[in-house]
């Protein structure tokens, strides 16, 4: 009979067992983001709310570049499949916003515009070329807008976090030394706040970094495929100048 009584006493307490977990789960962190925002001063919500801009603006140019470029370089396949005049009609006629239609109507420019006393002092190769090269440095500069951004966030987020991690830690020593002793009831809300500030400011800056550097790279594909089509420009309006 005690063996009885001694079993279901023990299986009464595995029972109290997931009761317990689930109140420790649901238990609130005084030290987690919330508290952070809850008990932290101005400053603290300072930095968290430049470190949030800071992110954002990463994320929306990093995505519109994205789009952007998925964009163009779906436009320098068709026009690379094309030659000749279609070519130069077909370039003009997107709307790239100054990328390959640009670098067109700079070529068919200057071709028709290559007459009269400028054909006798420069010849139309170097008149077309030079051109479509002035086309391709406002390609080229069309193309870096907004990377600016992304770079500064990359450089300067982890030094915005580490100011909030020594705002944490100066309020953890202005705790330690209002209280008169170091105990972990003081210190731990404000080491957290300093730490949470220095996680929050290296996961703004490590995408930035890595996006910085993946939307270099496909910029330089992009702009490759520019210079590509307008080479063929080139060579086509030599062969049929638009007069």
């Amino acid at each position: 009979m005690s063996k009885i009584l001694r079993s279901l006493f023990a299986l009464s307490a595995l029972a109290t067992l997931p009761a317990m977990a689930a109140e420790t789960v649901v238990t609130s962190n005084p030290y987690g983001i919330s508290a952070l925002w809850g008990q932290g001063d101005a400053v603290a919500r300072g930095t968290l709310i430049i470190l949030l801009i800071m992110s954002a603006a990463t994320w929306y140019v990093g995505i519109v570049k994205l789009l952007e470029q998925r964009r163009l370089l779906k436009q320098g396949k068709e026009l690379l499949s094309v030659h000749g005049k279609e070519l130069q009609e077909k370039a003009t006629s997107l709307p790239d916003e100054g990328m390959f239609s640009a670098v067109a109507q700079a070529g068919i420019s200057a071709s028709k515009e290559h007459e009269a006393e400028l054909a006798n002092r420069v010849d139309i190769n170097t008149w077309i070329s030079m051109a479509i090269t002035d086309a391709l440095d406002s390609a080229n500069h069309h193309m870096q807008g907004g990377l600016s951004v992304v770079a500064t966030v990359g450089s300067t987020a982890p030094f915005v976090g580490l100011f909030g991690t020594v705002w944490g830690i100066y309020h953890a020593l202005t705790a330690i030394g209002v209280s008169g002793q170091a105990s972990i009831d003081k210190v731990a809300g404000p080491v957290g706040e300093a730490l949470i500030m220095t996680a929050i400011g290296l996961a703004v800056a490590v995408p930035a970094v890595l996006g910085y550097n993946w939307l270099i790279r496909r910029n330089k594909l992009v702009l490759d495929m520019v210079r590509v089509v307008a080479g063929r420009l080139h060579a086509s309006l030599l062969n049929s100048p638009a007069r």
